[in-house]
């Protein structure tokens, strides 16, 4: 009975919650705000490319959710161009400012760091709050370059939606309140984020009554910033009077951005070449991301016997644990991500499909949630703490220094099943891999359509001790997966997040689908208004 040793549990075991996969004829913006898809699916409706419904889509979601992502932030995209058949990716992760000094993050005698990594600790927190903890951003070179090759509407149009969103505000609703008072703490250490999130300056604000007007955070200074780069164009973020402005508000709260490593970065566009992979292949993110690992996940399990005829029972999911296991294990060895604990998602990912066929699958972060936890006040732009993925410790393969790229853990892939051509991703840090490695699986090797694959239950393989399984999996799979890999177990909710939270758009037969997260309470897809079709009207 209840109260004699067995745990007590507040959360409902009896709910069920399904989130119907969206259908169209023509373009689909999906997106972990669907004010930001919105926007997006506005943009092709106009007859914009998929690309400048993902710039537009990028800034909104900086000012709708400005604790994952915003234009101080980095990441990567990955582009399909329909017409030349062929995969792109737009890389903008964060570096290292180049005047920045190992010794000025000096290892505290005991303890872990704080955040997402379980580096040793520095001494204050360094690496992980404030302005030292600030690397150099890229997202807005990034988005700008895809622009300039790929986009077909004026870049100052683009950037008007997210502009006057600032302006407006951002509603302050109970999911906004909660994101808010997790990090009240931080925010208070420093006066102008504390200023633009919290009540007084320093508590965490409360969402408005159902029957009353919304609250809403208004930001003036970033919709300043964006009109400017509506106007000056993307280098102006890094050339400009607005980086100079960036850099200055940086060291005056004591962090070593300068005005020259804003103006020596470009983001790069590259050709990604094709991995074939059962009836289909995939494009994984290249470079310093998870993508290299998710291509080892694939290899292994292209070379696991009985795999996938054994289906998603017991041991298929088995083969997942064991396969990206395995990948991860290479990566803690080569590239020097450690294991990390499980912490609150962060980070954010859209995926875009347009009426040509074009895709854009784009992960954009802060790093941290609500990155460095610091605001640029004449710039009105959250910062990131880009270096945090760095290990303080000398002597590791991504050990801190100056003008280093950061290991990122974004994954964003494109994917071929049969003739149907897919583009996902997903937020949660170290989470993000084994959730697009098991999704693209469910899609390549067992069939399922992407409504079916982001309902499936998945398990995490992140590095930690032992799989974290979701406890919606039939009994005799989990019972197995304890016993052969030490399994626990979590449950799929809003919040705290056990799994990452994906995003997807797939085109087959000239059918557009997309589909977000079941349990994140924004995430969306939406489609242009001509050519919407409900799910039953599409299914056999």
């Amino acid at each position: 009975m209840p109260g004699r040793g067995a745990p007590v549990r507040a959360a409902s075991l009896s709910q069920t919650v399904r989130k119907p996969a969206v259908v169209s004829r023509t373009g689909i913006v999906a997106a972990q705000h669907r004010g930001a898809a919105e926007i997006g699916a506005h943009v092709l409706e106009a007859g914009g490319d998929a690309v400048d419904a993902a710039v537009a889509t990028s800034f909104a979601l900086g000012v709708l959710e400005p604790w994952m992502s915003g234009p101080a932030g980095g990441g990567l995209m990955m582009i399909w161009r329909a017409e030349e058949e062929k995969a792109y990716a737009v890389e903008y992760g964060m570096r290292s400012p180049a005047a920045l000094d190992p010794a000025d993050y000096p290892l505290a005698p005991a303890g872990r760091a704080s955040d997402l990594f379980p580096w040793k600790a520095v001494v204050g927190d360094r690496n992980v709050e404030g302005a030292t903890a600030v690397a150099v951003p890229g997202t807005v070179d990034g988005v700008g370059l895809a622009h300039e090759r790929f986009g077909r509407m004026p870049w100052r149009e683009l950037l008007q939606p997210a502009a006057g969103l600032a302006r407006e505000g951002f509603e302050l609703d109970w999911y906004a309140a909660l994101m808010i008072a997790s990090a009240t703490r931080s925010l208070a250490r420093d006066p102008d984020a504390a200023a633009l999130f919290l009540e007084d300056g320093r508590w965490p604000p409360v969402a408005a009554a159902s029957d009353g007007p919304p609250k809403r955070i208004r930001n003036a200074a970033m919709a300043a910033t964006i009109d400017r780069l509506a106007e000056k164009g993307h280098r102006e973020f890094h050339e400009g009077e607005l980086a100079e402005a960036l850099a200055s508000d940086v060291r005056s709260k004591g962090g070593s951005l300068s005005f020259d490593d804003l103006r020596a970065y470009r983001a790069t566009l590259s050709p990604v070449a094709r991995v074939p992979y059962r009836n289909g292949g995939f494009y994984p993110a290249p470079g310093l991301t998870a993508g290299p690992t998710l291509a080892a996940v694939f290899r292994s399990l292209a070379g696991r016997t009985g795999f996938p005829r054994a289906g998603l029972g017991p041991e298929g999911y088995a083969a997942y644990a064991d396969a990206i296991g395995d990948a991860y294990l290479e990566r803690l060895a080569t590239m020097g991500d450690r294991d990390a604990p499980h912490s609150p998602s962060c980070t954010t990912h859209f995926s875009v499909v347009d009426r040509r066929g074009n895709m854009v699958a784009m992960t954009q972060t802060l790093l941290s949630v609500f990155g460095a936890r610091v605001v640029s006040p004449t710039t009105g732009l959250l910062l990131n703490n880009g270096i945090m993925w760095f290990d303080p410790e000398p002597g590791h393969p991504n050990s801190l220094a100056p003008g280093k790229r950061c290991l990122m853990n974004v994954c964003p892939m494109i994917g071929e099943v049969g003739d149907g051509r897919f583009a996902i991703g997903a937020s949660g840090g170290r989470r993000i891999l084994p959730a697009i490695a098991q999704i693209a699986s469910f899609l390549m090797d067992h069939g399922m359509s992407l409504e079916e694959a982001f309902h499936q239950p998945r398990i995490d393989v992140s590095g930690g001790p032992a799989p974290v399984a979701d406890d919606s999996l039939p009994a005799d799979t989990l019972t197995a997966l304890a016993a052969s890999h030490g399994a626990t177990t979590a449950r799929r909710s809003v919040y705290p997040l056990a799994f990452a939270c994906p995003v997807g758009v797939m085109r087959r037969d000239g059918i557009n689908l997309a589909a977000t997260e079941v349990m994140s309470p924004w995430a969306d897809a939406v489609a242009e208004r001509a050519g919407t079709r409900s799910p039953e009207e599409e299914r056999p």
